[in-house]
């Protein structure tokens, strides 16, 4: 059974369509229904029917929307576990009810202890190739998932870890049958993880060929690390026998006879047992009437929105909406050159975030975007004036990131207390080694510091790689009203802000907003924009000196909504990345009559 059999066989009788069809069109007509619940009681968006499923389970059983994060995090390194999972890490952003106040926790890979500046680079100072890189243990970074969620539970949560991890436990030892984008995913890394002999053993068959969907994927190694984890605790993780296996199979990563030998990193124990999740105040910033809560450095997730959206705050955006996607596009390019040159860790540089979120430093780069588009790359302005720091050399046109292959989720609970949580091991299977008995793959999350020397994301010890991971929540008078976020490296930034502005700018509902085609600019010669963009809006803007690259589809959003009279909605894709699952506690149906949008103007 696939993604979309289950969805419909499992989830049919907790998720309820919105409505009417959205507005905008959605994919090929063959492509299924998206995915939106409404109701009461809670609810939860993911990009797996497993992961939403254990969400809503836990919070049937009186956990809280964080006690569901971890019970959704926890599934999808089960189900998705390309993407997710105890080898890798996040960004975790919390809103609590009672206080109406949003905090934040950095769960983001740290470089070992023995990493160095030059690690990346081969005899001839140039960079190593990055496919060479990923597959080794040089690119493993010190796991934060884990952390993540023990931080989580034992401030914010309701329930034991063991209970939270039960429905994770159950897909585990029973299995899942895979769908065919997983499958798929197998397939276009099966070089990759034979090269690996856990890996091989977990996700491919016997003679080494790729297990065709509806194949009935068990993983005993990762049902059992849950159950002790549960038992022991989430700092057993980094403190006993599973942390030392961890730098065991960094350092020298186990191969296959034939297929070569990986290069091995420097982990140690000790730097495992050093790890710790930082609980962090949001960046925050307003737009339209909204409060919106993002993360801080280490991600550059929410001060690049912050900045953006800064930018645009001066335009009427509710106008012609050719003029208003131009001045996304030329904002974009902006907020992408200043974080280029200033964001990363700052334990490790000194980042002029007060300036770079400050609405007068937003006028001010908003005073570059003129009637044509400007050439790329555009230069970085200067916020220290508007907040302070020190400018840090960076690589020119410096905007990508490699983290292609995240996932995002919401859930909100029946106190209205929600959680936005965007993790990741970075390329699709990581580094594609898997912990030997363990059951769950290593990131390459080192591969997202600069390769070159003396930029402010370069390598050193200890530091986290910046990220673009965006998990927001948006609040009006003090009370949460949405969660948003998406996988995509660095278009989540992007998707981010074009769905928050589809909504508060262009009047859409959230389901709506989220299957709206997309575009992002991030300080390139070409925007990447699906074809649905570039056939709607492509010659209007290309005539205004924009160029575009097309793509098959950009991030993956999932999102939730509160609704007038405590209803609440969860939405996510119907067909980028082979769809999601959205699910409420208490499903009904919503009355069309009046309108399924939270934000407007």
């Amino acid at each position: 059974m696939n993604r979309t059999a289950l969805r419909s066989g499992l989830l049919a009788a907790t998720v309820s369509l919105a409505g009417a069809a959205p507005a905008v069109a959605a994919g090929p007509q063959s492509l299924p229904q998206q995915p939106v619940a409404y109701g009461t009681g809670g609810g939860a968006a993911t990009m797996s029917p497993y992961a939403t499923a254990s969400a809503i389970d836990v919070l049937k059983q009186g956990g809280n929307a964080v006690d569901a994060a971890v019970a959704a995090a926890a599934t999808l390194g089960v189900s998705e576990p390309f993407v997710a999972g105890p080898g890798g890490g996040g960004y975790f952003v919390y809103y609590r009810a009672k206080d109406r106040k949003v905090f934040t926790i950095d769960g983001r890979e740290t470089a070992p202890a023995g990493a160095k500046p030059d690690m990346f680079l081969g005899p001839d100072g140039k960079p190593v190739d990055f496919e060479q890189a990923v597959e080794s243990g040089v690119s493993v970074g010190v796991p934060g998932n884990v952390a993540t969620w023990g931080a989580a539970l034992k401030r914010f949560g309701r329930k034991p870890l063991a209970s939270v991890l039960k429905p994770a436990i159950k897909v585990a030892r029973t299995g899942f049958e895979l769908d065919t984008a997983l499958s798929g995913a197998i397939e276009s890394n099966r070089a990759k993880l034979a090269r690996f002999p856990a890996s091989k053993r977990l996700f491919l068959l016997p003679d080494g060929q790729t297990p065709r969907p509806g194949h009935l994927l068990k993983n005993p190694d990762l049902a059992t690390t849950y159950e002790q984890l549960g038992r022991r605790g989430t700092r057993w993780f980094y403190t006993g026998p599973i942390g030392a296996a961890i730098a065991r199979t960094v350092q020298h990563p186990p191969a296959t006879p034939g297929t070569g030998a990986a290069a091995g990193g420097t982990m140690t124990a000790r730097d495992l047992a050093s790890y710790r999740a930082l609980v962090q105040d949001p960046v925050t910033w307003t737009y339209g009437g909204y409060r919106m809560y993002g993360m801080a450095p280490s991600s550059s997730g929410g001060a690049t929105v912050a900045e953006a959206m800064n930018i645009l705050q001066g335009f009427d955006q509710t106008g012609d909406r050719t003029d208003a996607l131009y001045r996304y596009l030329e904002a974009s390019k902006l907020a992408f050159a200043d974080r280029g040159q200033y964001l990363a860790d700052t334990k490790y540089v000194s980042v002029p975030l007060s300036g770079l979120i400050s609405p007068a430093f937003g006028a001010q780069r908003a005073a570059l975007i003129g009637p044509r588009a400007a050439a790329t790359p555009v230069a970085p302005g200067d916020p220290r004036p508007f907040g302070g720091g020190a400018a840090t050399r960076a690589l020119t046109g410096d905007t990508s990131d490699h983290e292609q292959h995240t996932n995002h989720l919401v859930v909100a609970d029946d106190g209205g207390n929600v959680v936005s949580y965007t993790n990741t091991i970075e390329q699709i299977a990581g580094s594609g080694i898997t912990v030997a008995g363990r059951g769950f793959l290593l990131n390459n999350e080192l591969t997202d510091f600069n390769f070159p020397v003396g930029t402010a994301n370069s390598v050193a010890p200890g530091k986290r790689p910046r990220s673009s991971m965006s998990p927001t929540i948006v609040t009006k008078n003090g009370r949460a009203i949405e969660a948003i976020g998406s996988p995509g490296g660095s278009t989540i930034i992007t998707t981010v802000l074009q769905t928050l502005l589809n909504q508060i700018d262009f009047g859409m509902s959230l389901p709506e907003a989220i299957e709206a085609p997309r575009a992002s600019q991030r300080n390139a010669a070409r925007t990447d924009a699906e074809a649905r963009f570039i056939n709607a809006y492509g010659k209007a803007l290309e005539a205004r000196g924009e160029a575009f690259n097309p793509t098959d589809y950009i991030g993956i959003a999932a999102g939730l909504s509160f609704l007038p009279g405590d209803r609440l909605q969860t939405a996510t894709e119907a067909w980028r990345g082979g769809g999601g699952s959205a699910m409420v506690v208490t499903p009904e149906n919503p009355d069309p009559t009046k309108g399924v949008g939270a934000l407007s103007r």
